[in-house]
């Protein structure tokens, strides 16, 4: 069993969103995103499916071409090879659980990586 605490891991940064690892096999990876206000993975699609439940804060998830509000408590999937992303509001900090499944590829984040250094959350 893993196990863990949300306030315990906790970790911002001011340049970007941090992904805190809690798990990692070949079927799945679970991460805790803690973005500042502003902050966002972008746009991308992987050929994994993502389930995203937001702990606190609001914020968006891009999701194909539909962007999504999202608060505490929201919960939604993205299925595998749609665009996706997650940003904060300007307003809020935003933290959220996010399992993928499998893992992306590290080439698959490439998208993720070319975004941040451009600071574009839809890169396309």
């Amino acid at each position: 069993m893993v196990a863990t605490n949300v306030d315990a891991r906790r970790q911002y940064d001011d340049e970007q969103f941090t992904a805190v690892s809690v798990y990692q096999s070949d079927d799945q990876k679970v991460v805790i995103g803690y973005f500042e206000p502003g902050q966002f993975i972008p746009v991308h699609a992987p050929d994994s499916d993502v389930a995203i439940t937001v702990l606190s804060g609001t914020g968006v998830v891009r999701e194909g071409t539909e962007t999504r509000r999202v608060e505490s408590e929201s919960v939604v999937v993205v299925p595998a090879g749609t665009d996706r992303g997650v940003k904060a509001d300007a307003d809020s900090r935003l933290e959220a659980t996010l399992v993928t499944a499998p893992p992306p590829t590290d080439a698959e984040h490439e998208p993720v990586r070319r975004g941040l250094r451009r600071g574009e959350f839809d890169p396309e």
